[in-house]
């Protein structure tokens, strides 16, 4: 979540909280009604083009294979044939959980220099008002700069507000990897920020691979920024429920089992990203190590062990953050749950020292952002906890490093 006035959020949340009943009741009684609008995605009418195409005679696999599946198919063909078929179907491929990462950057830029010729030519559209053509020049420009060369788009959807996740360092070549999973407001056009730059997802992974090189110089990771869902837009119902929660852990998990090699996993989840983490995590695959939430409204449990992960489960939150006076609760299906830096939760508590507000957990310099890093590295016994967790303390002799 970004950072806002404390007041408003604040009325927003319980306001939200004290409607709880009476929306439970309008929407099991049928005076609500949820309808969801289903036409062919981008992505969905590759993956169509895909279903019905051949390779040297053979038909193409589902797309929506396993992991396993679709990878022994690429293996099958050569580097021409793969390319082929990134040209041919660039958004199936770029997307598709299975293909080879480097075939999904490629594929990836194809998409979007597509989808950047596409919106310049609506910049001059005169059917379109002048916000609209505005709106076409950002998404242009967007696009532009996800090309520059030496960018590695893991996964791209223009459809809505856009879905994109970037790979800082070698997926194929890691020893840990890292995935940061940030909150609401983040979109395609959110992705990066020049101003307060460590907020936006890209900012953040890139700041937090840049602290492992330096925690652990020997030590090879590659951090992925994942905004490849749909998260909630400001302080809405979406962001008091679990709605949006549950069907990012789906793709989630999805990316999780198909990424290359065995290396270990540290989660990253910022605000509404915790949320998400949380539901997902009873699902995670095994090379999941850890979890570190900060800032979290909750994570739809009320004990750590609720969870049921063999993550080990970090927490912290920066004195100034404003989520501190979200209620902690869930009743009628909103809300997140127990406060994860509360004693009863079960987390380890680490330091935020540094940190200022609710997006500043990854600013350089913090202990914040130092915690992360050995985390991320597996340096367990090098991480600071919060000053009154003394079972944090206690239990650092019992990490386990991956």
């Amino acid at each position: 979540m970004t950072s806002f006035d404390t007041s408003p959020q604040l009325n927003v949340w319980r306001a939200l909280l004290a409607l709880a009943v009476v929306f439970v009741m309008l929407a099991t009684s049928g005076w609500t009604a949820l309808h969801s609008h289903r036409e062919a995605t981008p992505v969905q009418a590759s993956r169509d083009a895909w279903r019905n195409g051949h390779i040297a005679g053979r038909q193409l696999p589902d797309a929506e294979s396993a992991p396993g599946v679709l990878a022994r198919f690429f293996a099958t063909l050569d580097a021409q044939q793969r390319t082929r078929l990134a040209h041919r179907y660039p958004l199936a491929v770029g997307n598709m959980n299975g293909a080879p990462v480097t075939l999904r950057y490629r594929a990836n830029r194809i998409a979007l220099d597509q989808q950047r010729k596409v919106e310049r030519k609506r910049m001059h559209d005169t059917r379109l008002s002048p916000l609209g053509q505005r709106d076409a020049g950002r998404r242009m420009h967007r696009y532009e700069a996800l090309l520059h060369k030496g960018r590695k788009i893991l996964a791209f959807d223009p459809i809505g507000s856009g879905r994109v996740a970037e790979v800082f360092g070698s997926l194929d070549k890691a020893e840990r990897i890292s995935v940061v999973v940030p909150g609401v407001d983040t979109d395609l056009m959110t992705f990066q920020r020049t101003s307060k730059k460590y907020s936006a997802p890209v900012g953040m992974a890139r700041s937090l691979y840049a602290e492992e090189r330096a925690a652990g110089p020997g030590t090879r990771t590659a951090v992925i920024a994942w905004a490849d869902y749909t998260a909630p837009s400001g302080l809405g119902m979406d962001a008091a429920t679990a709605m949006r929660a549950k069907e990012g852990a789906v793709r989630l998990n999805a990316l999780l089992r198909a990424l290359p090699g065995e290396a270990p996993v540290a989660l990253y989840c910022h605000s509404y990203g915790s949320v998400l983490c949380g539901v997902a995590a009873h699902e995670l695959p095994a090379r999941v190590s850890d979890i570190a939430v900060a800032g979290s409204p909750g994570m739809r449990t009320e004990k750590a062990a609720g969870l049921h992960t063999t993550a080990q489960v970090w927490a912290m939150r920066d004195g100034d953050d404003w989520i501190q006076d979200v209620p902690y609760l869930e009743v009628g299906g909103l809300g997140h749950g127990a406060d994860p830096v509360s004693k009863g939760f079960g987390a380890r508590v680490l330091s935020a020292d540094g940190a200022q507000g609710h997006a500043g957990y990854f600013e350089p310099g913090t202990e914040s952002l130092r915690n992360f890093a050995e985390i991320g590295v597996g340096a367990y016994r090098s991480v600071s906890c919060a000053r009154d967790d003394e079972a944090c303390r206690a239990g650092l002799s019992d990490a386990v490093s991956a």
